[in-house]
């Protein structure tokens, strides 16, 4: 079995490659050739839980336990620890160990890449991102790296933080243009760009109502049911596209809050596999809004990568 450390997890996943995985495994999650249900969250203590993430597939099978421990700053530790075991599914014959945030890290921004090409008809060259935190780094890595994106804007609520993050962006990518951005300055003066990520844990709406109908909005962050990102207006006014309709039924805050009918919201693997027709999606000339939450199928798709990478 292999064991790969966080970089080297890293590159196992290249985007080029992990962008069509994903694409592929949406489509066989609705189909129910990938079986993976909900994640299971055991409370550990007050500000800590487990989380274990299984999925089927016919070749390959995985399983990710992730801890999340708020309160180890004051250990000098990360708070979001874990692997994901990738195993040949008619053996059972481990093929390999991958560090779990990296993982999580790059499908997550890969699944934002694919419902960008999927849902934008058009080559994004600018994006604005909401959040500065590690989620927001991967995002920005992977527009700059898989579209080519070199406008960015970037929003959060710590200015000194966003100029930072900025920075260091622009040190990564020098191609990259990069400016901070207040977020006050988000409702009222939206810049026109191709894309908006929000990446933030809030419990209140961050992206503007406002929002220029050529924009594709994503909402990654808000991953409980008490996290909001969109605002209620937006979701009701635009077609709504999420990763995993059923995870996002019970933890997408945004939409629960909103209130959505559930009837009208797509999963991109029906839209991928021609269930749902694209045209459908736009309403009244605006660009659908994109909701993802994470799912264990789309960690089988790092996994088919990284075991090809191996190989």
């Amino acid at each position: 079995m292999h064991i790969l450390d966080a970089r080297q997890t890293a590159q196992a996943l290249p985007y080029d490659q992990l962008v069509p995985a994903l694409a592929q495994a949406a489509q066989e999650f609705v189909s129910g050739a990938i079986r993976a249900p909900e994640r299971q969250v055991v409370p550990i203590d007050v500000n800590s839980v487990l989380l274990s993430m299984p999925a089927i597939g016919d070749d390959l099978s995985v399983t990710k336990l992730i801890t999340v421990h708020a309160d180890n700053g004051q250990h000098h530790l990360p708070a979001i620890q874990g692997e994901v075991i990738a195993f040949e599914t008619r053996t059972g014959r481990r093929i390999a160990l991958l560090d779990g945030p990296t993982v999580t890290g790059r499908r997550t921004a890969a699944m934002t890449l694919l419902g960008i090409q999927t849902l934008l008809p058009r080559k994004p060259v600018s994006a604005l991102l909401i959040g500065t935190g590690v989620q927001a780094q991967a995002h920005a890595d992977a527009l700059a790296e898989f579209f080519g994106i070199t406008q960015f804007w970037i929003a959060a609520r710590d200015l000194g933080r966003t100029q930072a993050f900025c920075s260091a962006l622009c040190a990564r990518h020098p191609q990259v243009i990069a400016s901070p951005l207040a977020m006050d300055v988000l409702q009222h003066d939206t810049p026109q760009t191709d894309v908006l990520i929000a990446l933030t844990t809030s419990r209140s709406a961050v992206i503007p109502v406002n929002l220029a109908s050529s924009t594709l909005a994503v909402g990654v962050g808000a991953f409980k049911p008490d996290m909001v990102e969109f605002p209620a207006e937006l979701v009701h006014a635009r077609k709504v596209v999420v990763d995993d309709l059923g995870g996002a039924h019970h933890e997408a805050g945004d939409l629960i809050q909103a209130k959505v009918d559930w009837s009208s919201v797509s999963a991109i693997g029906d839209l991928l596999s021609g269930k749902i027709a694209p045209a459908s999606l736009n309403q009244d000339g605006l660009l659908p809004i994109f909701k993802t939450v994470g799912q264990a199928s789309w960690d089988l798709a790092a996994a088919r990568v990284a075991r090809a990478f191996l190989n």
